[in-house]
């Protein structure tokens, strides 16, 4: 070989510095095919049709010194010409049996994989051969389509002939589950591929968090990692995704009242989130590139498909989506919506012309036929809005029925809509009115919204932003991130050209920002922007307005359009306290990093949002982002297009400075006579003036030279004129002052709650720092408890055993033990003093619009700080509540009960096993008898249902507890136990008794071995997918990483019970490896992506080199495991054959002297073709051996 090498110059021409035997035996061949491919195109004139219009091999005809003197050339007969075109067809049927031969393509096979600039040339002079070749017309035995389709992906893969088990048998199994359109897909279905999908949908519902990324970027990437996995199309794909967008609104069609996202984010993450979602997918198809060596699919070579492809699967999927009836059903509160969308379908079908003024003024009811639309209608209107679809759709059979010829007489006179003002009206109060009840329908009439925001008077701006704040926003889907966008472009108002003050032009803005802050301030809203990934842009432009506005004397006010008068500490107060909505504030940093990841809850801080937003910056020029990535950089540039970071605020930074020294120590620090000293006095004496009589400031508890802040008055003379960034820094001493001289018994309860209302109306900002207060004195725990005995401090006895009913009727599915509330019935309820004042001070809101912003932020720190105390204080709290918002009882009942689990890990641990039991249809209960999506997440909660509260599906139960969890690698390893366990139960259900005796009977026991192990593979498949799921959305990407690098090796070495059960003839321990096999591949897919696309893949190599070495040593001998030997084999096996077939990019990130140490282990097992898979795609590092393994064994 390395004579031939230094003659033909191999290495060379393919630009390959390699001397290995088995890399020159590929280029030697492939060489040889290129020359024959060139001499035939030669031969017949095409060579001048290539790129390079000529070969790089040497193919032309050398002059010899016995042609020198005859006549060979100059008297060429018809036989010379004949026998030339016998050579060509010859050469051509040559190259076609060196693509056909098992040995010869499976070495052009590696050429392919690894020179693909190469394969590519020779690819495209192998088709102007096919397409022009008058030789290859005469050849009788190979045709032009033939010879083409010899090189195509589908032909070319290295294992022909699987010898072993492992490679298709298992693989086989586990991806031959798709989604079809039969069943209703709400429970248990083939579905439940797309379970990992149910599962983050619903977790992006939790109002108690918010997200810095979009949820476009998550599940685009889950989509993606699943489809690969699957090995499905992309119909059964974006069926399988709208499936899952569709059971997520469903299950919260009659939601319960409280604190929480209601059905408006669901219809967001369908209408909204999904549908761009679709179009991103459709544009990667656009302007992807030629190269066809990326990886993703099922054979781990990305597929051919034709253009337009995943545009027609679109097509499809929404088709075949009309057969899902019981998933259409719109909700009550989009009826008339779905109503409109198929009454367009029908008009325009008709030949019947109207404007959207039309659907404006005239109800659904004055029509003449009953239009019955649906959720598909949404659907459809939202992909044509995003041009994904056009109007042929409404022509799909089944898409509507009937039809109307003319409208109905009688057409309401016009009123104020979005056609009139588009047409030229003026943004009067009442215009107004209209437009915020009425979605925008275009980008075009958010625009002109948009530009009166800005250039409009101030009453025009004042209407404008509440107009944008209104139905556009909340229920405007198909231009609902447009909205959101140019909210946040309105929150950063340029510095006017003409602008000559020495305060901020802020200021000039602040009826504007109020009414845009206010607007946003609900819970469904701030869902909307997370969802969108607009919350660090929203973030960053919150802050400078609360610096500015913080920094304000409130001796300036403004007048709003609806009379309200405004002061700088409300616009201060409002924006603060959504901007610490943005992140869990109130939250310690959680104990539980893993490695060198930062853990969860540090990533959810101001410096944190603002480097997302600034990152946005840095890659904004880029021409290779997504559409979703080129939208948040547009956002982000168009409100400041410098990077800004948090000290640019000072004093939010040394608020949020003194904030986390609050939490982390006792208090400290304040001074006598200093100005803080002053301020907290007077706070004091502002709130507890008929106390203070002159003899003795509360704040003597604490500073015993403190003097007398002198008699109280209730005017507002009291309260003080100073900007809230200095009141806020004093407040934590004066809730310190106050609730120290409520223990020593100079304030009474009711006293001390009063006060800290006060305070908080005066300046609402207050209760982000009260909060943090409390937040952090409960966690240290050195108050002394209270009796709620309904003297002193309120009383929850009267609702407490209906609490506790409750909560058992909740928990009934889990069996999960309910500590009783009180033993004997009559122990006193008791809390700790912080945390008796801290629900104190919140029941005496009023449960209203303007009061839920704050009750929002505060409401979750009152249920972390109760779930933290011992029990039974949060079902205390939630009576107390219950008894002051009676419309909020299954809320704050479901709040309740999630506490249960957090007393013991026991509780979580059974709340597992209930998760794995329902999926998998183990040990059939009421609610999970079918098993499967339904049954793991449940169809809705809430005592509207069956008559009363029923039990709570245990997937929602673990999905609304697990952030509260600190030892997450505790239930990393309980999940792996529970794996195992559920595993072994399926593996003794799949052959139950009665069938063994039939296939001791029948002709053909492997027949019903067989059905048996497909069936068992696929629940495994199902279980394995719910373990890597809650491992992945418990603990994300650092979760993973601990599985892979640390709880997996511990898991193999260490020594475990028998994994033989009896009647299962060893299908346990190869069943449990190959669980855990699917259950690592997913897991790491879901964290990294099957590609290099994400942020998080850069961390994917040294994690996969730290467990491909464990696996490399242990088949060398160097590590003793202790697990059985069986599972051990199924698990690497199953591994490397995912890896293979699934995720090859991973192959090229491990180092290749472990690769071929794999290989080598896999083949003292028997695994031919698996070792020769994974060096057939290591890259061109492992070529060598591979061809050397292809020439060894079909030697």
């Amino acid at each position: 070989m390395k004579s031939i090498e230094s003659i033909l110059h191999l290495s060379w021409n393919f630009g390959l510095r390699a001397s290995d035997p088995g890399i020159l035996v590929v280029e030697f061949l492939f060489s040889i095919v290129w020359q024959l491919l060139d001499a035939s195109l030669d031969d017949e004139g095409l060579l001048n049709c290539t790129l390079e219009k000529k070969s790089k091999w040497v193919i032309e005809p050398q002059e010899m010194e016995i042609d020198c003197h005859g006549s060979y050339y100059e008297k060429r007969s018809e036989y010379n010409e004949i026998l030339q075109e016998t050579n060509t067809v010859m050469a051509i049927e040559i190259i076609g049996k060196f693509l056909q031969n098992n040995l010869t393509s499976r070495i052009l096979d590696l050429a392919r994989r690894n020179l693909p600039v190469h394969w590519t040339s020779f690819i495209q002079r192998l088709q102007i051969l096919g397409s022009n070749s008058l030789a290859l017309r005469n050849s009788k035995t190979l045709t032009a389509e033939a010879l083409i389709n010899l090189t195509s992906d589908s032909c070319m893969v290295l294992p022909r002939e699987c010898k072993t088990t492992s490679l298709l048998k298992y693989h086989a199994v586990m991806v031959s589950r798709s989604l079809t359109s039969t069943g209703l897909c709400h429970g248990a279905s083939r579905s439940a591929l797309w379970l990992p999908l149910d599962l983050l949908l619903e977790d992006a519902m939790d109002g108690y968090q918010v997200d810095a990324t979009s949820s476009v970027e998550v599940i685009t990437g889950l989509i993606k990692t699943l489809r690969a996995i699957n090995g499905t199309s992309w119909h059964d794909t974006f069926l399988g995704l709208w499936i899952a967008a569709l059971r997520l609104v469903q299950r919260e069609r009659y939601p319960i009242e409280g604190p929480v996202p209601r059905l408006d984010t669901r219809l967001c993450m369908l209408l909204s989130i999904t549908t761009l979602v679709v179009a991103d997918l459709i544009e990667e198809e656009e302007i992807a590139p030629t190269n066809k060596n990326e990886c993703g699919s099922i054979n781990g070579w990305k597929e051919k498909e034709v253009p337009r492809q995943r545009c027609n699967d679109l097509v499809s999927s929404l088709q075949t989506l009309g057969d899902y009836q019981g998933l259409l059903t719109p909700p009550q509160c989009v009826v008339s919506a779905a109503n409109q969308a198929a009454a367009k379908a029908m008009l325009f079908l008709s030949g019947v012309t109207v404007g959207s003024a039309y659907f404006e003024c005239v109800s659904m009811k004055n029509m003449p036929i009953n239009f019955s639309g649906n959720m598909r209608h949404l659907i459809v209107e939202s992909c044509i809005a995003r041009n994904l679809l056009d109007t042929s759709a409404y022509s799909w059979p089944g898409y509507i029925n009937g039809c109307i010829n003319q409208l109905p007489h009688g057409m309401p006179t016009q009123g104020p809509d979005w056609s009139s003002f588009m047409l030229g009206a003026t943004l009067t109060p009442a215009m107004a009115n209209a437009l915020v009840s009425s979605p925008a329908s275009s980008l075009a009439e958010l625009e002109k919204v948009f530009e009166v925001a800005v250039n409009g008077s101030n009453a025009e701006k004042i209407s404008a932003a509440t107009v944008l704040c209104g139905a556009s926003l909340i229920r405007g889907w198909n231009i609902q991130e447009h909205t959101a966008h140019f909210i946040i472009r309105l929150l950063s108002p340029p510095v006017p050209a003409n602008y000559s003050g020495d305060d901020s032009h802020l200021i000039g803005y602040a009826p504007m920002l109020n009414v845009l802050i206010v607007g946003i301030g609900s819970v469904d809203c701030v869902q909307i922007f997370s969802l969108h990934g607009l919350v660090p842009q929203l973030a960053c432009s919150l802050m400078p307005i609360c610096e500015v506005f913080g920094s304000c004397v409130p001796n300036v006010s403004w007048i709003l359009t609806t009379g309200e008068e405004i002061s700088a500490h409300a616009v201060f107060s409002n924006a603060f306290t959504l901007l610490l909505k943005l992140w869990r504030f109130n939250h310690p940093p959680l104990e539980h990093g893993v490695g060198d990841v930062p853990t969860v809850a540090s990533r959810l801080t101001p410096e944190y949002l603002l480097s997302v937003r600034n990152s946005y910056l840095v890659s904004s020029g880029s021409a290779h982002q997504d559409r979703n990535k080129r939208r948040l950089s547009a956002v982000a540039s168009s409100s400041s297009p410098e990077p800004v970071f948090v000290d640019s605020f000072p004093k939010l930074k040394v608020w949020y400075r003194q904030h986390q020294a609050c939490i982390a120590s006792t208090l400290s620090g304040l001074v006598h006579g200093t100005p803080v000293h002053q301020i907290v006095d007077g706070l004091l004496n502002m709130m507890f003036t008929k106390i203070n009589r002159g003899s003795q400031s509360l704040t003597s508890v604490n500073s015993p030279s403190s003097s007398s802040s002198g008699p109280g008055n209730e005017d507002n003379s009291l309260r003080p004129k100073l900007p809230a960034w200095d009141i806020l820094e004093a407040i934590p001493f004066v809730v310190d002052a106050a609730l120290t001289a409520c223990a020593h018994g100079k304030l009474s309860p009711r006293e001390l709650a009063t006060g800290l209302k006060d305070l908080a109306d005066f300046l609402p900002a207050s209760l982000a720092t009260i909060v943090s207060y409390f937040s952090a004195e409960v966690t240290r725990g050195i108050w002394k408890p209270v009796f709620m005995n309904g003297t002193d401090w309120p009383s929850p006895a009267v609702n407490l055993s209906y609490v506790e009913e409750q909560i058992k009727k909740i928990l009934a599915a889990t069996g999960v033990h309910v500590p009783s509330l009180a033993a004997g019935g009559s122990s006193p309820a008791i809390l700790p003093l912080p945390l008796a004042a801290f629900v104190s001070l919140t029941i005496t809101y009023k449960i209203d619009r303007a009061s839920e912003r704050f009750l929002s932020l505060a409401g979750p720190t009152l249920e972390c700080l109760a779930a933290g105390c011992p029990w039974p204080c949060m079902p205390i709290v939630a009576s107390l509540w219950t008894q002051k918002a009676k419309r909020w009882s299954d809320f704050l009942v479901f709040s309740a009960s999630r506490t249960v689990f957090l007393q013991n890990s026991d509780s979580m641990v059974q709340l597992l096993k209930s998760c794995f039991t329902a999926t998998l249809g183990l040990n059939a209960t009421p609610i999970s008898s079918n098993g499967g999506v339904g049954a793991l997440l449940g169809h809705g909660f809430g005592s509207h249902f069956c008559g009363g509260i029923s039990p709570v599906a245990p997937g929602i139960l673990y999905l609304r507890v697990y952030r509260s969890i600190t030892d997450i690698v505790f239930m990393t390893e309980e999940i792996v136990t529970i794996l195992m366990h559920s595993v072994r139960e399926i593996a003794c259900s799949a052959r139950p008794k009665e069938r063994l005796e039939k296939s001791k009977t029948t002709r053909n026991p492997m027949r019903y071995q067989q059905v048996s192990l497909d069936g068992a593979m696929s629940r495994v498949k199902q279980a394995a997918s719910l373990g890597a799921s809650l491992v992945w959305l418990t603990g994300g990407l650092c979760l993973v990483q601990s599985l892979i690098t640390e709880t997996l090796p511990s898991w193999f070495i260490s020594m475990h019970g028998s994994e033989q059960e009896q009647g299962s003839e060893g299908m346990v321990p190869m069943l449990c490896g190959y669980a855990l096999a699917y259950f690592v591949v997913l897991g790491g897919a879901f964290a990294w992506g099957v590609d290099s696309s994400s942020s998080a893949s850069k961390r994917r190599p040294k994690v996969l080199r730290i467990h491909m070495e464990f696996l490399a040593s242990a088949l060398d001998g160097k590590i003793s495991l202790g697990c059985d030997s069986a599972t051990w084999r199924a698990y690497v096996s199953g591994f490397v054959t995912l890896m293979v077939s699934c995720t090859p990019n991973w192959v090229l990130e491990v180092d290749v002297d472990v690769l071929r140490r794999l290989s080598n282990g896999l083949r003292q097992w028997g695994e031919e073709e698996l070792a020769l898979a994974l060096l057939g795609i290591g890259g061109v590092g492992t070529m060598g051996a591979a061809a050397e393994l292809i020439v060894e064994n079909e030697m």
